[in-house]
């Protein structure tokens, strides 16, 4: 588990992935190569898995969200396989869960307009079969965050 100088180097990288190893170590009051360290050992014990940039979806036109709800009545390891294929082979969906209860898998997906998704459900459902399919378009953003409470 990662110390208090961790977190906070962690906390920082979540916020600003761009900052610089010294205005990191200025930041939590340690020299440049200590903190240098610290984020190599971080990175190499799987901590940190990737640094990327987060894009603004409006000028991208990609405003809408849409949960789609699926149920299967497959529970194998071949449909599995077969879903996990499919939906790594879809950009539109930025999440997917396998879930507990009545739904199956929730996928969260990505697209620019109700025509966007149609266009996306029917190369989902081409794709691989699928017992029940539902979605609900997200209205309004309330909270949007890639930060993991620590």
């Amino acid at each position: 588990m990662p110390d208090s100088t961790d977190l906070a180097i962690l906390r920082l990288l979540q916020q600003d992935a761009t900052l610089s190893v010294q205005a990191i170590a200025e930041r939590i009051h340690l020299t440049t190569s200590p903190c240098w360290r610290r984020i190599q050992a971080l990175e190499a014990a799987g901590f940190i898995r990737r640094r990327v940039a987060l894009l603004n979806r409006q000028p991208l036109a990609l405003g809408v969200d849409v949960f789609v709800f699926i149920r299967t009545n497959e529970h194998n390891d071949a449909w599995l396989d077969d879903f996990t294929n499919t939906v790594a082979q879809l950009p539109e969906i930025v999440e997917a869960y396998r879930m507990s209860g009545e739904v199956d898998y929730l996928l969260r997906v990505v697209v620019g307009d109700i025509a966007d998704y149609d266009r996306f459900y029917k190369r989902l459902v081409s794709r691989i079969k699928l017992a029940d399919v539902s979605s609900s378009f997200a209205m309004e953003q309330l909270k949007y965050t890639t930060e993991l409470p620590i």
